[in-house]
């Protein structure tokens, strides 16, 4: 793909026939009841909080970097693959990325407001790039060399370790609804607290996992559990929430009935009231499970590098955007392809959040 996205034509002519619906949807709940992105969103939003100057000052320099400065928008690249699903299964599509600069010279490159990292990619290079991009370091990982293979998220890097390589936030996993959960929780909420009294942001990767949550669907991607998630993340004060985007709805039922008896609790309304089958109105739920907007919601980009990944990451940043979300955060779709390419990947992406034809439903 070669051409910019400047043009609200340029954009639904990548979204082809869904892009009547998704660029004119008027959503279920008004955006009047959220706290929603903008250029004094710091100002209007986040100071209000118990939130220290520190902690305020690191998070408008991820808001103040890359191509969507100043916009209240945010497109972070995140490599923690070469852990989570091995070095080889991560880079060998494109080896360069073996070399941790090539991570932190692809988030410049494409105009990237932060990278998210591990700590040895950020601390081989972070003398020469800390001042000249955000970094976030990611504390945990689930590492997959484990005989059998396990999916705990354990701690790789410590509050201070972060602070020492000049990050200016630390980004965590829990996998919500695994037998883990409750340890990581205590974790990710004792890291978090320790990083806002260093100063830095955090950012939470509320993700599902345990196989029960597969049935009829993929309920790990249900607007009510990934909803729920969110929720528990902000209680824990992740300043931002990391979360798949929704593809269905009615977990909590789904489970339950596959479960044979009850699980969690939950409300008919969330159905019916407060969303619909469309996928905005899923994703402004996960939304208004982030204190309406308090915190702010940022999308992953989706799985690995494909042929239809520029329509995917377009209709995926269309859907945030129009939600009320404040961002994407794309890894492989962007570095498992030729390094230009992933460039443009973030550019066709970011023109999505700097148009003002694509409005917020």
């Amino acid at each position: 793909m070669t051409t910019t996205l400047s043009t609200p034509s340029a954009i639904a002519s990548v979204l082809g026939k869904e892009a009547e619906d998704l660029l004119t949807y008027q959503a279920k709940l008004p955006k009047e009841m959220f706290q929603l992105p903008g250029p004094d969103w710091i100002d209007r939003v986040a100071a209000s909080s118990d939130r220290s100057v520190p902690v305020l000052r690191s998070l408008q320099q991820l808001y103040s970097h890359g191509n969507l400065a100043n916009t209240g928008y945010l497109s972070i690249l995140p490599v923690d693959q070469g852990i989570e699903h091995s070095a080889a299964a991560s880079f060998a599509p494109n080896p360069i990325y073996f070399d941790p600069e090539n991570i932190i010279k692809l988030a410049v490159a494409g105009g990237c407001n932060a990278v998210a990292t591990t700590l040895g990619v950020l601390g081989s290079v972070s003398r020469k790039y800390a001042h000249k991009i955000p970094f976030i370091l990611k504390l945990n990982h689930n590492e997959l060399l484990t005989v059998p293979n396990q999916y705990d998220q354990i701690m790789f890097a410590s509050v201070e370790q972060a602070w020492n390589l000049g990050a200016v936030a630390v980004g965590a996993t829990i996998y919500f609804g695994s037998p883990e959960s409750t340890r990581q929780i205590q974790e990710v909420s004792a890291a978090f607290a320790q990083a806002h009294e260093y100063g830095m942001a955090t950012i939470l990767w509320c993700y599902l996992r345990n196989s029960a949550f597969k049935q009829d669907q993929d309920y790990h991607l249900a607007a009510d559990l990934t909803g729920q998630a969110n929720h528990l993340g902000v209680t824990i004060q992740a300043d931002i929430i990391k979360q798949k985007q929704p593809e269905c709805n009615g977990g909590y039922g789904a489970v339950s009935q596959a479960l044979g008896h009850k699980y969690g609790r939950t409300d008919k309304r969330v159905e019916t009231d407060l969303t619909s089958n469309h996928p905005i109105d899923m994703t402004r739920y996960q939304l208004l499970n982030c204190y309406a907007g308090r915190a702010g919601l940022i999308n992953s980009g989706g799985s690995s590098a494909g042929d239809n990944d520029f329509a995917q990451a377009v209709r995926t940043a269309v859907i945030n955007k129009r939600a009320g979300g404040c961002g994407l955060i794309s890894g492989r779709k962007a570095f498992q392809r030729p390094f230009e390419e992933g460039v443009k990947l973030f550019h066709a992406i970011q023109e999505v959040y700097r148009s003002s034809d694509v409005t917020i439903a």
